[in-house]
């Protein structure tokens, strides 16, 4: 007669679950304090609909007549098609800020001190922010795009093209995330938390988020040329609106993860240095 027994799980096995149960768990508390508190959503979103209509109503006359092979009487409309993988980004990059806001009111009010005194996974903890924030991007580029569409953007991306693009907004915008929870843990305070987030928001202007590089000084090209931001735009770019893609994804998916091991190595630092205070 043979028995049956049932396999036991290995330790590594046990404690992978137990980062992905209280990951979750912490996700759900960030996706709460979404809801409860708007007020940084609609900042997130607000931001790059101000961006995106002060520069196509106001200015895309003017700047999209300068586009290499635009007509000019079709100025307005050719730049909205190209400015708006900036805007994009620049909503990404927005949410670094709530991230760091947040994962700051948890360092400052002693909660995260709290769940280091608990059976809660130390990765998790971040996790559920990042996650949350990732989650919060998502939503605010879909609106974003959403404003887009009203005012005349229509992208020629057939559904290969859409879901590549979708993968690749969700991949930038977890490291982003991950940057912006490292950003919040450094931070001295609550009202400082925001202050070195902004730094990104300014890369897609410092890129070809408004203008093509080739357009810009030449002490100015090269950063503009190798930043992270170049590469997600143009990529994205590329797949909406069928542009040449030239390598630029590649390039965008290297970035996102050097950019997520950097946020992720940075803000465990912390968070064991203060642990053990």
């Amino acid at each position: 007669m043979t028995t049956l027994t049932r396999a036991r799980p290995t330790p590594g096995a046990r404690r992978q679950s137990h980062v992905v149960a209280d990951s979750m768990t912490m996700l759900r508390r960030n996706l709460l304090h979404i809801v409860r508190y708007p007020g940084l959503t609609i900042f997130t979103i607000g931001g790059p609909v101000v961006f995106l209509l002060l520069f196509v109503v106001v200015l895309g006359g003017t700047l999209g007549a300068g586009l290499p092979g635009v007509d000019p009487a079709g100025g307005r409309e050719a730049y909205l098609a190209y400015v708006m993988p900036g805007i994009l980004l620049i909503t990404i990059a927005g949410t670094a800020g709530g991230a760091a806001t947040t994962v700051s009111m948890d360092m400052t009010e002693g909660i995260t001190a709290r769940f280091r005194s608990m059976a809660i996974s130390r990765a998790a903890v971040l996790a559920g922010h990042v996650l949350g924030n990732t989650i919060q991007a998502i939503l605010a580029v879909a609106l974003v795009l959403g404003v887009g569409w009203l005012i005349g953007f229509r992208p020629t991306a057939g559904p290969m093209e859409w879901l590549a693009a979708a993968g690749l907004i969700t991949f930038i915008s977890y490291a982003i995330s991950w940057l912006g929870v490292a950003m919040g843990m450094q931070a001295k305070s609550v009202e400082t938390a925001s202050n070195l987030p902004l730094l990104l928001v300014l890369l897609p202007m410092l890129g070809s988020g408004f203008v093509p590089t080739e357009s810009m000084p030449e002490w100015l090209q090269w950063f503009a040329e190798y930043q992270p931001f170049t590469p997600f735009i143009e990529a994205l770019r590329g797949l909406l609106l069928g542009t040449p893609l030239n390598g630029y994804p590649a390039l965008a998916i290297g970035w996102c993860i050097v950019i997520t091991i950097i946020g992720y190595v940075w803000s465990m630092v912390i968070y064991e240095r203060k642990s053990v205070r």
